[in-house]
Protein backbone atom coordinates (compact mmCIF):
# COMPACT_ATOMS: atom_id res chain seq x y z
CA UNK A 1 0.00 0.00 0.00
CA UNK A 2 0.82 3.73 0.90
CA UNK A 3 4.86 4.24 1.00
CA UNK A 4 4.19 7.01 3.93
CA UNK A 5 7.59 7.60 4.02
CA UNK A 6 7.20 9.40 1.17
CA UNK A 7 5.42 12.50 2.95
CA UNK A 8 5.99 14.73 5.63
CA UNK A 9 5.59 14.20 9.47
CA UNK A 10 3.11 16.72 8.90
CA UNK A 11 1.38 18.18 6.36
CA UNK A 12 0.71 22.31 4.88
CA UNK A 13 -2.92 22.21 3.82
CA UNK A 14 -3.12 25.10 1.37
CA UNK A 15 -6.71 25.79 1.72
CA UNK A 16 -6.53 29.06 2.96
CA UNK A 17 -3.73 30.81 1.41
CA UNK A 18 -5.98 31.81 -1.44
CA UNK A 19 -9.33 33.57 -1.26
CA UNK A 20 -10.66 31.54 1.14
CA UNK A 21 -8.20 33.09 3.99
CA UNK A 22 -4.86 34.94 3.80
CA UNK A 23 -5.29 35.77 0.16
CA UNK A 24 -1.38 35.69 -0.17
CA UNK A 25 0.37 37.20 -2.77
CA UNK A 26 2.65 35.16 -4.99
CA UNK A 27 5.85 36.39 -3.26
CA UNK A 28 4.14 35.24 0.14
CA UNK A 29 3.10 32.23 -1.45
CA UNK A 30 7.01 31.27 -2.13
CA UNK A 31 8.14 33.07 0.68
CA UNK A 32 5.75 30.32 2.98
CA UNK A 33 6.59 27.68 0.71
CA UNK A 34 10.26 27.75 1.37
CA UNK A 35 9.63 28.65 5.36
CA UNK A 36 7.34 25.04 5.59
CA UNK A 37 10.30 22.94 3.50
CA UNK A 38 12.78 24.90 5.63
CA UNK A 39 10.88 23.64 9.04
CA UNK A 40 10.44 19.96 7.48
CA UNK A 41 6.46 20.32 5.88
CA UNK A 42 7.31 19.24 2.52
CA UNK A 43 4.00 18.13 1.49
CA UNK A 44 1.69 20.05 0.94
CA UNK A 45 -2.59 19.28 0.56
CA UNK A 46 -4.35 20.76 -1.72
CA UNK A 47 -8.04 20.49 -3.21
CA UNK A 48 -9.81 21.30 -6.52
CA UNK A 49 -12.29 23.43 -4.28
CA UNK A 50 -10.08 25.87 -2.05
CA UNK A 51 -10.85 29.11 -3.15
CA UNK A 52 -13.71 28.67 -4.88
CA UNK A 53 -11.43 26.51 -7.81
CA UNK A 54 -8.67 29.07 -7.67
CA UNK A 55 -6.30 27.64 -4.76
CA UNK A 56 -4.55 25.58 -6.94
CA UNK A 57 -3.59 28.07 -9.70
CA UNK A 58 -2.16 30.83 -7.22
CA UNK A 59 -0.15 27.88 -5.72
CA UNK A 60 1.17 26.59 -8.57
CA UNK A 61 2.20 30.10 -10.28
CA UNK A 62 4.07 30.69 -7.03
CA UNK A 63 6.06 27.20 -6.68
CA UNK A 64 6.57 27.90 -10.71
CA UNK A 65 8.85 30.75 -9.70
CA UNK A 66 9.97 29.64 -6.55
CA UNK A 67 13.24 27.83 -7.57
CA UNK A 68 11.73 24.64 -5.79
CA UNK A 69 12.77 21.05 -6.89
CA UNK A 70 9.43 19.25 -7.50
CA UNK A 71 11.16 16.27 -6.74
CA UNK A 72 11.50 18.19 -3.15
CA UNK A 73 7.54 18.27 -2.29
CA UNK A 74 5.33 16.39 -2.21
CA UNK A 75 1.64 17.57 -3.56
CA UNK A 76 -1.18 15.95 -3.07
CA UNK A 77 -4.96 17.28 -4.06
CA UNK A 78 -8.59 15.98 -4.41
CA UNK A 79 -11.98 16.29 -6.81
CA UNK A 80 -15.58 14.94 -7.15
CA UNK A 81 -16.90 17.96 -4.98
CA UNK A 82 -18.99 20.25 -7.96
CA UNK A 83 -19.97 23.58 -6.19
CA UNK A 84 -21.83 26.13 -6.98
CA UNK A 85 -19.09 29.04 -6.12
CA UNK A 86 -16.22 29.55 -9.21
CA UNK A 87 -18.51 26.92 -11.31
CA UNK A 88 -21.59 27.15 -13.10
CA UNK A 89 -23.68 24.59 -11.29
CA UNK A 90 -27.15 24.97 -10.46
CA UNK A 91 -26.40 23.43 -6.55
CA UNK A 92 -23.50 21.63 -4.94
CA UNK A 93 -23.07 17.54 -5.82
CA UNK A 94 -20.72 15.23 -6.31
CA UNK A 95 -19.51 13.71 -9.63
CA UNK A 96 -17.10 10.47 -9.96
CA UNK A 97 -17.79 9.54 -13.63
CA UNK A 98 -14.28 8.27 -15.40
CA UNK A 99 -14.07 11.50 -17.55
CA UNK A 100 -15.21 13.78 -14.67
CA UNK A 101 -12.11 12.63 -12.36
CA UNK A 102 -9.62 12.19 -15.26
CA UNK A 103 -10.30 15.81 -16.39
CA UNK A 104 -10.24 17.50 -12.65
CA UNK A 105 -6.87 15.67 -12.17
CA UNK A 106 -5.87 16.71 -15.56
CA UNK A 107 -6.93 20.64 -14.52
CA UNK A 108 -5.23 20.01 -11.17
CA UNK A 109 -1.54 19.07 -12.64
CA UNK A 110 -2.43 22.00 -14.82
CA UNK A 111 -2.92 24.63 -12.25
CA UNK A 112 -0.41 23.21 -10.11
CA UNK A 113 1.95 23.59 -12.93
CA UNK A 114 3.28 20.10 -12.24
CA UNK A 115 3.34 16.59 -14.44
CA UNK A 116 2.09 14.44 -11.46
CA UNK A 117 0.33 14.34 -8.05
CA UNK A 118 1.83 12.03 -4.96
CA UNK A 119 -1.66 11.33 -3.82
CA UNK A 120 -5.36 12.17 -5.33
CA UNK A 121 -8.09 11.73 -3.32
CA UNK A 122 -11.64 11.29 -3.76
CA UNK A 123 -12.87 14.00 -1.80
CA UNK A 124 -16.16 13.07 -0.43
CA UNK A 125 -18.27 9.54 -0.63
CA UNK A 126 -21.25 10.09 -2.99
CA UNK A 127 -24.36 7.69 -2.81
CA UNK A 128 -24.27 7.29 -6.86
CA UNK A 129 -20.60 6.16 -6.18
CA UNK A 130 -19.77 3.56 -8.83
CA UNK A 131 -16.47 1.58 -7.77
CA UNK A 132 -15.35 -0.06 -11.00
CA UNK A 133 -16.06 3.21 -13.01
CA UNK A 134 -13.89 5.24 -10.44
CA UNK A 135 -11.30 2.49 -10.92
CA UNK A 136 -11.06 3.40 -14.17
CA UNK A 137 -10.22 6.66 -13.88
CA UNK A 138 -7.64 5.86 -11.26
CA UNK A 139 -6.05 3.31 -13.07
CA UNK A 140 -5.93 5.37 -16.70
CA UNK A 141 -4.66 8.59 -14.30
CA UNK A 142 -1.93 5.70 -12.55
CA UNK A 143 -0.60 3.97 -15.64
CA UNK A 144 0.25 7.65 -17.39
CA UNK A 145 2.37 8.63 -14.46
CA UNK A 146 -0.14 11.79 -13.91
CA UNK A 147 -0.46 10.30 -10.28
CA UNK A 148 1.45 8.23 -8.18
CA UNK A 149 -1.29 6.52 -5.55
CA UNK A 150 -4.86 6.78 -5.21
CA UNK A 151 -6.92 7.39 -2.35
CA UNK A 152 -10.43 9.05 -0.87
CA UNK A 153 -11.09 11.66 2.21
CA UNK A 154 -13.85 11.49 4.81
CA UNK A 155 -15.00 8.06 3.54
CA UNK A 156 -15.97 5.26 6.06
CA UNK A 157 -14.42 1.52 6.41
CA UNK A 158 -17.41 0.04 4.51
CA UNK A 159 -17.02 2.50 1.44
CA UNK A 160 -13.21 2.32 1.20
CA UNK A 161 -14.29 -1.79 1.10
CA UNK A 162 -16.47 -1.39 -1.40
CA UNK A 163 -13.96 0.56 -3.63
CA UNK A 164 -11.11 -1.75 -3.22
CA UNK A 165 -13.27 -4.29 -4.75
CA UNK A 166 -12.13 -2.55 -8.04
CA UNK A 167 -8.92 -0.72 -6.50
CA UNK A 168 -6.40 -0.04 -3.80
CA UNK A 169 -6.97 2.63 -2.15
CA UNK A 170 -3.73 4.03 -0.34
CA UNK A 171 -4.92 6.51 1.68
CA UNK A 172 -7.70 8.57 4.14
CA UNK A 173 -8.23 12.05 4.74
CA UNK A 174 -10.75 12.37 8.10
CA UNK A 175 -11.27 15.01 10.45
CA UNK A 176 -9.38 13.90 13.58
CA UNK A 177 -8.45 15.51 16.74
CA UNK A 178 -9.23 15.76 20.36
CA UNK A 179 -12.05 17.06 20.54
CA UNK A 180 -12.99 15.33 17.67
CA UNK A 181 -11.97 11.31 18.05
CA UNK A 182 -14.68 9.70 16.67
CA UNK A 183 -12.08 7.38 13.74
CA UNK A 184 -11.14 6.30 17.26
CA UNK A 185 -14.12 4.37 17.43
CA UNK A 186 -15.98 3.95 14.42
CA UNK A 187 -13.12 1.66 12.92
CA UNK A 188 -11.32 4.19 10.68
CA UNK A 189 -8.10 4.10 12.18
CA UNK A 190 -8.41 0.64 12.58
CA UNK A 191 -9.09 0.39 8.49
CA UNK A 192 -5.80 1.85 8.26
CA UNK A 193 -3.49 0.28 10.45
CA UNK A 194 -5.50 -3.41 9.06
CA UNK A 195 -4.66 -2.03 5.66
CA UNK A 196 -1.16 -0.30 5.85
CA UNK A 197 -3.43 2.57 4.28
CA UNK A 198 -1.79 6.55 4.92
CA UNK A 199 -4.04 8.00 7.34
CA UNK A 200 -4.41 11.84 7.38
CA UNK A 201 -5.85 14.14 9.92
CA UNK A 202 -8.01 17.61 8.57
CA UNK A 203 -8.71 20.22 11.23
CA UNK A 204 -6.12 18.35 13.60
CA UNK A 205 -6.49 21.25 16.45
CA UNK A 206 -10.05 20.59 16.43
CA UNK A 207 -12.46 23.02 18.02
CA UNK A 208 -9.92 24.08 20.63
CA UNK A 209 -9.16 27.60 19.47
CA UNK A 210 -12.74 28.02 17.93
CA UNK A 211 -14.87 26.78 20.97
CA UNK A 212 -15.16 27.85 24.50
CA UNK A 213 -17.35 24.98 25.69
CA UNK A 214 -17.07 22.24 28.89
CA UNK A 215 -14.54 20.26 26.90
CA UNK A 216 -12.52 22.43 26.07
CA UNK A 217 -12.10 23.99 29.06
CA UNK A 218 -11.56 20.25 30.45
CA UNK A 219 -8.74 20.02 27.85
CA UNK A 220 -7.21 22.98 29.05
CA UNK A 221 -7.38 22.78 32.42
CA UNK A 222 -5.67 19.29 32.16
CA UNK A 223 -2.94 20.84 29.65
CA UNK A 224 -1.52 23.44 32.05
CA UNK A 225 0.86 20.74 33.99
CA UNK A 226 1.57 18.82 30.35
CA UNK A 227 2.50 22.19 28.82
CA UNK A 228 5.19 22.82 31.47
CA UNK A 229 6.62 19.63 31.56
CA UNK A 230 7.00 18.85 27.88
CA UNK A 231 8.04 22.90 27.38
CA UNK A 232 5.06 22.61 24.49
CA UNK A 233 2.27 25.17 24.04
CA UNK A 234 -1.66 23.71 23.27
CA UNK A 235 -0.92 23.49 20.07
CA UNK A 236 1.84 21.24 20.17
CA UNK A 237 0.11 18.92 22.24
CA UNK A 238 -2.61 18.67 20.44
CA UNK A 239 -0.38 17.29 17.47
CA UNK A 240 1.44 15.21 19.88
CA UNK A 241 -1.56 13.72 20.76
CA UNK A 242 -2.61 13.18 16.97
CA UNK A 243 0.99 11.60 16.29
CA UNK A 244 1.22 8.95 19.22
CA UNK A 245 -1.69 6.86 17.62
CA UNK A 246 -0.49 3.72 15.97
CA UNK A 247 -2.07 4.45 12.92
CA UNK A 248 0.65 6.78 12.17
CA UNK A 249 -1.80 9.75 11.15
CA UNK A 250 -0.28 12.76 9.69
CA UNK A 251 -2.11 15.76 10.92
CA UNK A 252 -2.57 18.51 8.09
CA UNK A 253 -2.47 22.01 9.64
CA UNK A 254 -3.93 24.97 7.72
CA UNK A 255 -1.93 27.69 9.55
CA UNK A 256 -0.20 30.19 7.15
CA UNK A 257 1.91 31.94 10.06
CA UNK A 258 5.26 30.87 10.41
CA UNK A 259 5.91 30.80 13.75
CA UNK A 260 2.94 28.21 13.89
CA UNK A 261 4.34 25.92 11.08
CA UNK A 262 7.34 26.25 13.35
CA UNK A 263 5.96 25.34 16.59
CA UNK A 264 3.92 22.57 14.85
CA UNK A 265 7.29 21.02 13.59
CA UNK A 266 8.66 21.03 16.63
CA UNK A 267 5.64 18.96 17.87
CA UNK A 268 7.36 16.02 16.00
CA UNK A 269 9.66 15.92 18.79
CA UNK A 270 6.99 15.14 21.38
CA UNK A 271 6.71 11.70 22.70
CA UNK A 272 3.62 12.03 25.13
CA UNK A 273 3.88 9.00 28.26
CA UNK A 274 1.29 6.71 27.76
CA UNK A 275 -0.74 8.16 31.50
CA UNK A 276 -0.23 11.62 29.59
CA UNK A 277 -2.48 10.82 26.22
CA UNK A 278 -4.95 9.12 28.40
CA UNK A 279 -5.46 12.32 30.89
CA UNK A 280 -6.29 14.32 27.27
CA UNK A 281 -8.28 11.55 26.07
CA UNK A 282 -10.51 11.54 29.58
CA UNK A 283 -10.18 15.54 29.87
CA UNK A 284 -11.79 15.28 25.96
CA UNK A 285 -14.56 12.95 27.02
CA UNK A 286 -15.82 14.36 30.55
CA UNK A 287 -15.43 10.69 31.82
CA UNK A 288 -12.93 8.11 33.14
CA UNK A 289 -12.02 4.96 30.29
CA UNK A 290 -14.57 2.45 30.76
Amino acid sequence: MQQTDTYSRIISGAMTWGSWGKKLSKNEMIDLMHHCIDAGLTTFDHADIYGSYSTEADFGNAFAESGIKREDIQLISKCGIQMTRGRDNRLNHYQYDKEYIIWSAEQSLKKLHTDYLDLLLMHRPSPLMEPYEMAEAANALLESGKIKTFGVSNFTPSQIAMLEKAIPVSGNQVEFSLTHDDPIYDGTLDDCIANKRMAMAWSPLGSMFREKTEQTKRIKKTMVPLMEKYDADESQLLLAWILKHPAKVFPVIGTTNKERISLAAKAMELDLELQDWFALLVASQGHDVP
